[in-house]
């Protein structure tokens, strides 16, 4: 790779190495279709920097005054609050094309810690830049209000999963709830590989980690998938959506 040029200046050898929007594999799920080139650019401008953040490295923490969202755009994050007895209650997973941080909209503290699960990159975006760009963005502002609406209806899954669903049909809903998020990402809907421990799987879950590794056989002897280390193969999608929809159970 060549050096820049000495006569460049520093801001614009910035923005020739900043990717814009436009060309990150992630916007099709960051941004709302539609959006015409000059919103974009008006988007780009108040991106703040890239962030890298190690694998088990902290993006924020639980009371951490709030400023920016987080749109990942590489790598997984969990997300998990502490509860009075000072046990660690994982609230979710998060994946590339995904945005973190809207917990603390509403109280300019964040209400929850987020961390990597593997070396990730998130691009900052300043919040009150960003509200500024709703005015003369309405298919913004409605692209975020269903990005929120989306996260609300997600934590109302978890309460489900949590109150009401055995332990096969949580483990099968979280299968199926993965492959979704990766194939709308381009990728196999089928084989995928876990970036959560199973003790982080039953603690989101609300399960044990041994039951987790006895679902894990269980399915596995079933004919529902394959399983070598973190490597997962789905080989019975249907009758795992059927089990999570609680149309069909594991005998």
């Amino acid at each position: 790779m060549t050096n820049p040029s000495p006569d460049l200046s520093p801001s614009i050898i910035v923005s020739a190495v900043r990717a814009s929007c436009a060309t990150c594999s992630m916007h099709q799920l960051c941004l709302p279709m539609g959006l015409g080139e000059n919103d974009i650019d008006k988007l780009d401008q108040i991106i703040g920097r890239r962030r890298k953040v190690p694998r088990d490295g902290y993006l924020y923490r639980m009371d951490d005054p709030f400023t920016n969202l987080y749109a990942v755009r590489i790598g997984h994050f969990k997300t998990y609050q502490v509860n009075a007895g000072g046990e660690q209650q994982i609230t979710g997973f998060q994946m590339a094309g995904e945005l973190l941080g809207m917990d603390a909209i509403s109280t300019d503290r964040h209400h929850c810690d987020a961390i990597a699960l593997e070396d990730s990159e998130v691009c900052e975006i300043p919040f009150p830049r960003l509200e500024e760009l709703f005015g003369s963005m309405p298919i913004l502002l409605r692209h975020f209000h269903r990005m929120m609406s989306q996260e609300i209806t997600r934590e109302q899954s978890v309460m489900l999963l949590l109150g009401n669903m055995r332990a096969e049909q949580r483990f099968a809903a979280f299968l199926v709830n993965l492959a979704s998020r990766y194939v709308a990402r381009g990728y196999s809907s089928t084989s995928f590989q876990l970036r959560m421990s199973r003790e982080d799987i039953g603690n989101y879950l609300g399960l044990t980690i041994e039951s987790i590794s006895r679902l894990l056989s269980k399915f596995k002897k079933q004919g529902l998938l394959k399983v070598s280390n973190r490597e997962i193969e789905l080989l019975d999608l249907v009758t795992l959506k059927a089990m999570a929809a609680g149309t069909e159970t594991c005998s």
